[in-house]
């Protein structure tokens, strides 16, 4: 309880990978810290799934065996208790009506939140970078566009090396200042105001200190949100 009111219970959905998860984790306390003071920290619920598994279906183009497994996840997390669902991943946005389905709680959608983090900046177009599917099937980039964005994304040839950079290196925690190098190259070229990190690891790489464009890391912007959800 704060105030009288009851703050909710952040159920997050998270293990995709468990390095953005952990961020997710970090930056959820810490703002609720920030904002209440003392000793609060979150009031949340996690579940993290083995992402050899999830990675395996996305490779596999299994998604209805994805979005199956993540809306069983969800429904155990609403079980525990969660008031809202955070899904602590881009990619798997792709199946997110599947586990709206699964449950009776509201589903805090990233391309939702990332959307008024730009429309908010001033900015109506915006590059986009992230994982192969994120960037070259319509799931997410039309979820953005529904709001009036225009939306750009890399070459194939770039959104090789993006998504090479993601799976082999960022979410086993590698870092390395060659592929910064890379993703720089790739930001400048697009010829965009600004540039969504649609990729919740990318911000392991990327940081405003880093170009001059105006970033939106959607781990962050998400991880925020939920914060004002659980508190409204």
């Amino acid at each position: 309880m704060v105030g009288g009111a009851r703050v909710k219970r952040i159920g997050l959905l998270g293990g995709m990978s468990w390095q953005s998860s952990a961020l997710y984790y970090s930056l959820i306390n810490e703002a609720v810290a920030e904002r209440l003071g003392g000793f609060h920290s979150a009031d949340c619920l996690m579940v993290s799934v083995d992402f050899a598994d999830i990675e395996r279906m996305q490779h596999d183009g299994d998604w209805a065996a994805a979005g199956d497994r993540l809306a069983r996840e969800a429904a155990a997390l609403e079980l525990a208790g969660a008031d809202l669902l955070v899904l602590c991943t881009n990619t798997m946005h792709k199946v997110a009506d599947v586990i709206e389905q699964s449950v009776g709680i509201p589903l805090l959608h990233l391309g939702d939140v990332t959307a008024r983090a730009v429309l908010d900046a001033g900015l109506t177009t915006v590059g986009l970078l992230g994982t192969r599917f994120t960037m070259a099937e319509p799931f997410y980039r039309e979820r953005l566009e529904s709001y009036g964005l225009t939306v750009v994304v890399p070459t194939p040839e770039q959104q090789a090396v993006v998504n090479r950079i993601i799976y082999d290196e960022l979410v086993a925690g590698v870092v390395l200042d060659a592929s910064r190098e890379q993703y720089l190259a790739i930001i400048d070229g697009l010829g965009a105001d600004g540039v969504i990190l649609g990729c919740t690891e990318i911000e392991l790489l990327v940081g405003p200190a880093d170009t001059t464009l105006t970033l939106f890391p959607t781990t962050r912007l998400h991880a925020l949100a939920a914060v004002d959800a659980a508190l409204a």
